[in-house]
């Protein structure tokens, strides 16, 4: 019976997952494509990975390579569509939805935490954070919710009672440890998780068991890296990628600015710029804000218990926009602490709600999984795009015109990769497949110097290029099709070239 209720409840994660992003993300089919150049990127190296390329070596992008190895799994299910992809965010969605699930039980009863389980998951995709579906965010999202659930858990439960079993503590590590391996900046949550835990150990006298238990969490933490290191190791490429994930984003991306800030303007940044995530994405920061109080707040909690959950937002925050840079979809990892707001309304609920018997559960499931989905179709923001026809949109003309050549070659010149590779089922041939924004002083590595060199000795069939045209792309290329197009008040001008023969 047990076995069948749990097969039920996933049942219903995925359905109510596959329901929100079928709205929420363009990966969906309901949208025309996922024209978002970072997503495609990732699916691009995924793909090259599949077809014998390397990582950083052979093919570039800076993030970590569970996110392109997930890619590339959902490359096999389709080459030419995000239809991969789309199952992919499912999937994670539904686990996103089970951790919830787990954290509100932890405040309610079960009926009432099922229910209200989708209701964070819409409030998380339907915010500006999620962008257009499939960021690195989101594929981290499961990892950062369940090791929420195994923290929240321990101190609401466990902590006056023993210390954090290492069995967690290896769990809590393995968990840190593939974010690290898809978007290391997230791992500020992971390093709040551990000092918490190791002050629960300190708090109860046990100081050298804290210790083993920090070595602990860092073997569970090393267990993802494993497959990787077997796998440049073998192709002698351990600096490849060292270089083209940690130098590259510790030492180039990350500079912003020719001066420092002092510690009170940084101070003062900080506040701005969470003033303006709270506005822009209002959806899971009022819940969110709410569930910091109310995990805060209550009758006979200890020190720890009331401050592991505030702690974990503000070093979440610190470790993603410590660095100054804020993107729009940078802030999703934070949208997990929504939770908390939904487990305030689960504990009114049921005081309100007897959903002892299961037609009641089923009602208030149903109910809130309807109220989810016109929560989603109200506030996101890619609704809109819904309307586009692929007919009209003008990446499809140019992958008619691409694919009137046999195993044509295809290189991006002014911005990231704007989605032909995808549609036309091109693998790249060329290391800096798109423009990076990426300031190498070494020649050898010049991403700009090596697509210059590319356009200036018609190394490839066609060139889709960006707004600046390279100077060089007369000697061997002709103009064949352009278009205008924009969002959110972006205009950007896009041109096809084709090699002459």
């Amino acid at each position: 019976m047990d076995k069948k209720k749990t097969l039920i409840h996933y049942t219903f994660f995925l359905l109510a997952a596959a329901l929100c992003l079928m709205l929420a993300s363009r990966s969906s089919f309901l949208y025309p494509l996922n024209n978002w150049d970072d997503a495609n990127s990732y699916f691009s190296v995924g793909k090259g990975i599949f077809n014998g390329k390397m990582p950083y070596r052979d093919i570039f992008d800076q993030k970590g390579m569970y996110l392109y190895f997930f890619y590339g799994l959902c490359y096999l299910v389709s080459h030419t569509t995000f239809i991969g992809v789309f199952i992919m965010e499912i999937i994670l969605g539904a686990l996103d939805i089970a951790g919830m699930y787990r954290i509100v039980r932890l405040y309610a009863g079960k009926g009432v935490a099922l229910a209200l389980a989708p209701v964070s998951f819409a409030m998380i995709v339907c915010s500006r954070s999620f962008w257009w579906g499939g960021a690195a965010e989101e594929i981290c999202l499961p990892f950062y919710i369940w090791g929420l659930y195994i923290v929240t858990d321990y101190f609401k439960n466990h902590y006056e009672q023993e210390t954090m079993p290492f069995r967690n503590v290896l769990i809590g590590g393995v968990l840190a440890g593939m974010v690290a391996n898809i978007k290391y900046t997230g791992l500020g949550f992971f390093f709040a998780w551990m000092m918490m835990v190791f002050f629960s150990y300190v708090a109860k006298k046990e100081i050298v068991r804290g210790i083993k238990a920090c070595f602990v969490f860092l073997f569970g933490m090393f267990i993802p890296f494993v497959p990787w290191f077997i796998y440049f190791g073998v192709q002698g490429a351990l600096y490849e990628w060292y270089w083209g994930y940690v130098y590259i984003n510790v030492f180039l991306y990350s500079k912003f600015d020719d001066y420092g800030p002092t510690f009170f303007e940084k101070i003062y940044n900080m506040a701005k710029l969470l003033y303006w995530q709270i506005r822009s994405n209002w959806q899971y920061y009022v819940p969110g804000i709410a569930g910091l109080i109310f995990t805060f707040f209550g009758k006979g909690k200890k020190v720890l218990a009331r401050l592991i959950v505030p702690v974990l937002f503000a070093f979440t925050f610190l470790g993603i926009f410590g660095g100054g840079r804020e993107i729009p979809y940078y802030g999703l990892p934070l949208s997990m602490f929504a939770v908390f707001g939904v487990a305030v309304i689960a504990v009114f609920l049921d005081k309100l709600i007897n959903t002892n018997s299961g037609s009641a559960t089923v009602v208030l499931a149903v109910l809130c999984t309807v109220l989810s989905v016109l929560f989603v179709y109200a506030n996101s923001m890619n609704i809109p795009f819904m309307k586009t026809s692929r007919d009209d949109f003008f990446l499809y003309r140019f992958r008619d015109e691409v694919l009137q050549t046999k195993d044509p070659t295809l290189l991006n010149v002014g911005c990231l990769d704007a989605g032909l590779y995808t549609l036309c089922d091109i693998v790249p041939t060329c290391r800096w497949f798109q423009t990076q924004t990426l300031d190498i002083d070494e020649p050898e590595n010049n991403p700009y110097m090596e697509q210059e060199r590319y356009v200036r000795e018609g190394l490839i069939d066609y060139v889709l290029v960006r707004d600046d045209i390279p100077k060089s792309i007369d000697d061997h290329y002709e103009l064949i099709d352009s278009e205008s197009y924009g969002w959110y008040g972006y205009d950007f001008n896009y041109y096809l070239f084709k090699k002459v023969r």
